[in-house]
């Protein structure tokens, strides 16, 4: 009577479980993306359709001299760097929320017990579960995370838009200033010539010549010291637009745009409370802790390991399987992580009040200098410019006559210049402020930023 083998097929059925994991870990898995995580993504789509399309700077709008201020505008939120480097680490930080959120890699053990020969060969299994919970609060608070980011994100597009704006309105008006000083010298070599026609038929003397002279001078001078400083203005405006300094300076918008904001609603203060990114990064920082909060107290729960090996040398095959839990027996440590991060939401909401009643100075003194510059630009432009004019006007007519000296004529003329200069510098300290109000305090963003701005999803980020 012979006696049969042991059948292989034991040793063939044992090796099934373990090929089936093998062929699931390497075609890839995925995971469940919780709401927080769904609603990150779909932030981050909606502005990357403006902002990086295709992982690639869309196409910048052409920059003309007769082009829209808004062209400007749009090709420096595109294309400054600061932007950029502010975008993808938003974009980094939502990306960061699935791995937080996912179940940690599982791990293909094997064992063997050999003596003379192998005994016994155990391929197996094994996978870590952390406790109830954690993989969702850990993914929540790098949601949380993920919305300071945007808030930076978000600021720098409107810091950009401010500097671009600020270092045009100070080369624009550089260019005005310009103009004036070439228009004075124009007029002081009429009344250099006025004077030279005085002296021929003795009514003046060499010395009212000389003295149109020193004038025109010294205007040419500051025509000249001012040419030479748009130089660094033109390297300003080139740095706001994100060109670097090897490019060609670009043209500089000729129709001078002023910034629409009414600051007579009582309700100004309050938008800018609602709306300031500062403030609403702030707040996210605060939502952020808290999620770290929930996070600590999480890691009072014991993580589960799980495992299987089988041993594919024995006949019948036998099976081993596995389970391990942590102990989170040391207390001081989980007090201590939930204690700072108490402490972090706490100097979150500290730095909250501060920051705001940082913003009510900064309105109440940008407030109060766009109100004192347009007072001054109104009474240059309706009082004193006509009569500084007529004045001119009338000193010339005196001085024909003989009945002033020149060092009137030329005192009227310095009186004229002086209020035109002072005209353009009330100018520009009025649109800086309304620039600086609307887009660092209000957090009004320009037409097509590319920011979640006044849609479902910006309402949502700063609330969830």
């Amino acid at each position: 009577m012979s006696i049969k083998p042991p059948s292989p097929a034991p040793q063939n059925i044992a090796w099934v479980p373990l090929m089936l994991a093998a062929l699931v870990l390497t075609t890839g898995c995925r995971g469940t993306a919780p709401e927080t995580e769904r609603a990150a993504r779909a932030d981050l789509a909606t502005v990357k359709n403006n902002f990086r399309p295709n992982d690639v700077r869309p196409a910048l709008p052409m920059l003309a001299s007769n082009a829209p201020f808004s062209n400007f505008l749009a090709f420096a939120m595109l294309n400054q760097p600061r932007v950029e480097a502010t975008w993808y680490d938003w974009a980094a930080s939502v990306e960061s929320i699935t791995g937080q959120r996912s179940l940690p890699d599982p791990q293909i053990t094997f064992e063997a017990d050999i003596a003379n020969m192998v005994t016994s060969l155990m391929p197996g299994l094994m996978e870590t579960f952390p406790g109830p919970g954690k993989l969702r609060a850990a993914g929540d608070a790098a949601a949380a995370d993920s919305r300071v980011k945007y808030f930076a994100f978000e600021s720098s597009v409107l810091q950009s838009a401010f500097d671009l704006k600020s270092s045009y309105y100070d080369l624009y008006f550089l260019d005005a200033k310009i103009q004036i000083n070439r228009q004075t010298l124009a007029l002081l070599a009429d009344i250099e010539k006025l004077a030279r026609s005085q002296n021929e038929v003795g009514k003046a003397t060499l010395q009212d010549v000389l003295r149109a002279q020193i004038e025109q001078d010294r205007t040419a001078n500051d025509i000249t010291n001012l040419e030479d400083s748009r130089r660094s203005l033109m390297a300003r405006f080139k740095a706001a637009l994100g060109i670097t300094a090897d490019q060609s300076d670009p043209p500089v918008p000729q129709n001078f745009e002023s910034t629409p904001l009414d600051l007579t609603s009582d309700d100004v203060f309050i938008d800018a409370l609602a709306r300031n990114p500062r403030l609403r990064g702030m707040e996210a920082e605060i939502r952020s802790a808290e999620a770290a909060m929930r996070v600590a107290y999480k890691e009072r729960m014991p993580d589960t390991t799980a495992g299987l090996e089988a041993d594919v040398k024995a006949a019948p095959v036998f099976y081993r399987p596995q389970l391990a839990v942590t102990l989170p027996i040391w207390r001081d440590k989980l007090a201590a992580d939930l204690a700072a991060a108490q402490d972090r939401k706490r100097a979150a909401e500290a730095r909250l009040s501060a920051e705001q009643i940082a913003l009510a100075v900064d309105f109440a003194e940008k407030s109060f200098a766009f109100r004192e510059s347009s007072r001054n630009l109104d009474v240059f432009q309706n009082q004193l410019l006509p009569k500084a004019q007529l004045s001119l006007q009338v000193a010339r007519s005196a001085y024909l006559s003989g009945q002033q000296e020149f060092v009137n004529l030329i005192d009227a003329e310095r009186a004229l210049l002086d209020i035109q200069l002072s005209e353009v510098e009330a100018r520009v300290q009025r649109e800086q402020a309304l620039a600086e109000i609307s887009l660092l305090i209000l957090g009004q963003s320009p037409p097509n930023a590319p920011i979640l701005n006044n849609t479902a999803s910006a309402k949502t980020i700063g609330t969830r």
